[in-house]
């Protein structure tokens, strides 16, 4: 209930704080390129129920090809590689922790196709909580795009090495986390996207 009631607090906040950039920011993706503002994609919540994540829309419309995003991917348009160089794509997720299928902190939310890939022990261990806008393994990992851009095959790479390796610190996390810890990985995240950014 702390953490439920932690999540709304902030999360409400965030929106009444942010709704002039969300604005901006949506006029921005829809002038350009032709299609919606928001995407809505298919993942994996709490308890294994399914949601659709809201994100600002980053593709051409009906780019296709596969869910992950490897280097300079030709689908992400000119709006779309700023918002996810910055992260401000995710700020939608905010109405998903109000609506309860998120938290501000958790483990990442994956797709189907890769969450069935998963092993089981650590699936359910990262389903027992909500997902989150992020967490300890979203921070270690905000190059991701261009690490798998070396890789032959990007998706084997993701499925196989990666994403056990990232459930099992969301796992970890996930086991001890509190809201102090909470705390934490949300100043760690503002951290290090900014000064990321600022470098």
């Amino acid at each position: 209930m702390a953490k439920r009631l932690f999540d709304v607090l902030l999360a409400g906040m965030g929106l009444l704080l942010s709704w002039p950039l969300l604005l901006l920011l949506a006029v921005w993706v829809r002038l350009d390129s032709p299609g919606p503002a928001l995407y809505r994609q298919l993942r994996v919540g709490r308890c294994g129920v399914p949601f659709r994540i809201r994100k600002f829309r980053t593709m051409f419309v009906d780019a296709g090809g596969p869910p992950l995003t490897v280097g300079d991917d030709p689908r992400i348009t000119r709006a779309g590689r700023m918002l996810r160089r910055t992260r401000l794509d995710e700020l939608p997720q905010l109405l998903d922790v109000l609506q309860g299928t998120m938290s501000l902190v958790g483990p990442r939310p994956e797709v189907p196709r890769y969450m069935d890939a998963a092993p089981a022990d650590l699936k359910a261990r990262v389903l027992a909580v909500r997902p989150g806008m992020t967490d300890p393994v979203a921070v270690a990992h905000l190059d991701e795009s261009a690490l798998l851009a070396q890789a032959a095959d990007p998706e084997q790479v993701y499925r196989d090495v990666l994403l056990p390796a990232k459930l099992r610190a969301a796992a970890e996390y996930a086991d001890r986390a509190t809201l102090a810890t909470d705390l934490q990985v949300l100043w760690r995240t503002a951290s290090a996207l900014w000064w990321g950014r600022a470098r």
